[in-house]
């Protein structure tokens, strides 16, 4: 089994996506969007740039905890992992999200 996108509404009208591994964990989430369609264009962005190494910026929270950010390839941040206690840790979220974000599977939730 692999990995899905969950796409959602939130109350206030905005649509956002997540990235599960097969394990049902999110290891990647999206910003808010105003359109659903844009939300699904996010989607497809992940499913194409998530194989790619340079997409991946790795960076530090002020608190010390690691974590990264996919983004396109104007630049633009598409997703944000959680935050991992070691550089370790991150980089098996980021191999996580090149083994499912290119799955087809999504869903609406």
């Amino acid at each position: 089994m692999s990995g899905w996108f969950e796409i959602a509404k939130n109350d206030k009208g905005q649509y956002s996506f997540v990235l599960k591994a097969a394990n049902a964990q999110v290891i990647l989430r999206s910003q808010q969007y105003e359109s659903k369609a844009s939300a699904q264009g996010g989607v497809a962005s992940v499913q194409a740039n998530s194989p790619r190494d340079e997409r991946y910026l790795l960076d530090t929270a002020s608190d010390g905890r690691f974590y990264f950010n996919l983004r396109a390839a104007n630049s633009q941040v598409i997703g944000t992992s959680q935050m991992y206690t070691t550089e370790g840790a991150r980089t098996t979220g980021i191999e996580s999200v090149k083994a499912n974000g290119p799955s087809t599977d999504v869903r609406e939730v």
